[in-house]
């Protein structure tokens, strides 16, 4: 019987997802993937010769860009045809790979991390040594261990990765954690002060900030973070490491800037929109994960890869941040929901939404400040395929962030890092 080949191809944006899932057995792993039907993929399946087993069939499915897998599925009793209906209306399921490409299994890549960050926000308070005690409060506020520490994970990985790249050494300079210390210190600030400027109350479950202390100490707070986070970045002593996280604070400004303003041009949003997460967001994770990179090896290709990793990584975190604005609960989030609406901002899922319905477009430009803008926002962004969209868009960074870690030597902390990636797109808060 001969190999029967179904090529699917529909062009992006334009057909709501229909969302299919397939176990995969094989003698390496198991596999259980999902993709939306408006990728293109080639599927081809052949009846198993295997007379003990004559109920599976071989397979191999192939991804543009993205991704090839090949096994052996366990073929129900239906004909084929009835099969392959099934096949393409299943229920969705999660992403999820027992093994990572080295072969080894996956070690937590949180306490694989924090073998190297034990004490992280002691020393980040030794940092912030101040004598005046309610300054001393403020500043301290966030740095309460209940934080992900989500930044300082990946660069202690990508610190070991590219050691272990370089010289093989397993080490982690003082140096490089310090570049740790310092970008949840950056990160932190930069929290404080969007606090000010969007008004906000709640942050990680607590009142934040400006709200216990009022908005004129909450900007002195963060001011006096970032004072600290420099003079530490000035011990390590580098001057190629000063100038890369330099170019980050640079960045938070600039993109918040570009928040604070919109495009006319619907072709123009995106571009703008994806400028502002990388400069907001991706552009600390990529640029600390480049300083420790130049700290550990003298590779500018090595330091490429870690750039682009965490550019890739940071930009697909923020997507799913604003898919979770539309999708999780505020005690999920620890803050308030719906909130880039009520602030004026059109983020990925609000634009996917346009596109399906060009009526957002007029709410987008008077930064949905009309009566009943954002409930109706919030309707379309739901009805739409919006929300699918920007997680698709997210999961395609996540590869692209794969794709430049796995030029590493394998180690365990480079597959921590792409078992990182998983777990950006999986996270519900």
């Amino acid at each position: 019987m001969p190999s029967s080949h179904l090529i699917l191809c529909r062009p992006l944006l334009l057909l709501p997802p229909i969302l299919p899932s397939i176990s995969v057995f094989s003698s390496e792993a198991t596999l259980c993937t999902r993709w939306p039907k408006c990728w293109s993929f080639s599927f081809s399946i052949i009846p198993s010769k295997n007379k003990e087993h004559p109920g599976l069939i071989s397979f191999r499915m192939d991804w543009l860009d993205l991704l090839a897998v090949q096994g052996t599925l366990k073929m129900p009793s239906l004909p084929l045809c009835a099969f392959l209906l099934r096949f393409h209306h299943t229920t969705p399921v999660a992403c999820c790979f027992s093994k990572t490409l080295s072969g080894e299994k996956y070690t937590d890549p949180f306490k694989l991390g924090w073998r190297d960050l034990k004490g992280l926000y002691e020393d980040i308070r030794k940092e912030l040594f101040i004598s005046t005690a309610e300054l001393k409060e403020m500043s301290e506020y966030y740095f309460d261990g209940k934080g992900k520490a989500f930044r300082p994970i990946i660069v202690v990985l990508m610190a070991r990765a590219c050691n272990i790249h370089h010289n093989n050494s397993r080490n982690v300079q003082a140096s490089q954690r310090a570049i740790a210390l310092i970008a949840e210190m950056i990160h932190t600030a930069s929290l404080v002060h969007d606090d000010v400027i969007d008004d906000a109350s709640s942050r990680r479950g607590k009142h934040t900030v400006n709200k216990i202390w009022g908005e004129k100490k909450a900007v002195l707070a963060g001011d006096l973070i970032l004072s600290a986070a420099s003079i530490a970045l000035a011990r390590v002593g580098n001057t190629t490491v000063i100038s890369i996280l330099t170019q980050v604070i640079e960045d938070l400004v600039r993109g918040e800037f570009l928040q604070l303003g919109s495009k006319e041009n619907e072709n123009e949003r995106f571009a703008h929109y994806l400028e502002k997460t990388f400069k907001k967001t991706a552009s600390l994770i990529a640029n600390s994960c480049k300083a420790v990179s130049v700290l550990g090896c003298p590779d500018p290709a090595v330091h490429e890869i870690a750039f682009e990793y965490g550019k890739n990584v940071g930009i697909a975190f923020q997507l799913i941040d604003d898919v979770l604005d539309f999708t999780s609960c505020s005690d999920q989030m620890g803050k308030p929901t719906s909130a880039d609406l009520k602030l004026g901002l059109a983020t990925g899922p609000v634009l996917f939404a346009c596109q399906q319905f060009p009526e957002m477009n007029a709410m987008i430009m008077r930064r949905f400040s009309s009566p009943g803008d954002v409930d109706r926002a919030r309707q379309y962004v739901l009805q739409s395929d919006g929300v699918q969209q920007t997680t698709y868009l997210a999961q395609r960074y996540c590869h692209k962030a794969v794709r430049e870690i796995s030029k590493l030597r394998p180690s365990p902390e480079r597959d921590a890092l792409i078992q990182l990636s998983e777990i950006v797109l999986s996270r519900d808060k």
